[in-house]
């Protein structure tokens, strides 16, 4: 499968009736343990570059060069429809076409731009989240159309302006990104269904959910245009739970074959790292 069919499933998923939630996914291994499970879609987030490849917090810290480097290790390996969260495109509309070029050389099949001001302004809090201005943002999502070379690869623009602006602000920001050709709309925080309709009858785009705060099902928010819910990191949390587990149970002294029920079967293993193709590579070209 090559990156435009990729692509082409992440676009038939927006165009679709039904809600979806992605794996999260974090590197080559997880993409492969999501596949192996049955996932057709991943996300890779920020945070998790940052948490992943620095051990550190998702304060926009690491490049855009880290970035491309971890979506490449993904795509090399996965079959995944993998959708980036571009942040806010790591600067001004021209920085935001070199995230754009960059990622999708990388193969990714989507990606968001948020409409934040990132990194953090100096005496801005660290939860305090600050908009970059209507204009500016719109300008940063007509560069981002404009950047891809793919016609099918999706770019979504992403706000959690509900906190900040309400939802009048919020309905005049999607109009104009929706204006600006984005193919989606990525809301962060909505917690009532009436915003979800509102936002849905603004713009009749898809719509990708992040954060969502409410009780509806998957079947209601599909209903009201979500094509997308994100699930948080629960697999990077799950990951490192494990680890933390495992460590402290060697480093105490206890025995190996202790861990056997809580781990990969070796099986499992060589699948994932497809040892087997490997070892033919090997018979093959080394005798």
């Amino acid at each position: 499968m090559n990156h435009t069919q990729q692509r082409d499933r992440l676009r038939a998923v927006l165009a679709g009736s039904k809600c979806v939630s992605p794996a999260r996914v974090y590197d080559a291994l997880s993409a492969r343990v999501a596949e192996a499970v049955g996932y057709e879609i991943g996300l890779l987030a920020g945070s998790g570059v940052a948490a992943t490849t620095l051990a550190a917090p998702d304060l926009a810290v690491h490049t855009i060069t880290e970035y491309a480097d971890q979506i490449r290790r993904i795509m090399r390996v996965a079959k995944l429809s993998l959708f980036v969260d571009g942040d806010n495109g790591y600067g001004n509309a021209l920085n935001v076409m070199r995230t754009v070029e960059e990622f999708e050389h990388a193969g990714v099949s989507g990606l968001s731009i948020e409409d934040t001001v990132a990194p953090l302004a100096f005496g801005q809090a660290e939860d305090e989240q600050r908009l970059v201005s209507i204009e500016e943002s719109a300008g940063k999502m007509c560069a981002a159309v404009a950047a891809r070379s793919d016609p099918s690869l999706v770019i979504a623009a992403r706000t959690p302006a509900l906190k900040i602006e309400g939802i009048e602000g919020t309905l005049a920001r999607v109009k104009k990104y929706a204006a600006a050709g984005v193919d989606a709309i990525f809301v962060i925080g909505p917690d009532k269904v009436e915003q979800l309709q509102a936002i849905h009858a603004a713009t009749k785009l898809p719509l990708i959910v992040g954060a969502f705060h409410g009780t509806l099902t998957r079947e209601q928010m599909a209903a009201c245009g979500v094509r997308i819910l994100h699930q948080g990191h629960l697999a990077i949390a799950a990951t490192v739970r494990a680890l933390r587990e495992t460590y402290s149970h060697l480093f105490n002294g206890g025995a190996p074959a202790d861990l056997n029920s809580k781990i990969a079967s070796p099986q499992q293993m060589e699948q994932l790292i497809n040892a087997e193709t490997y070892r033919q590579w090997l018979r093959e070209y080394m005798r």
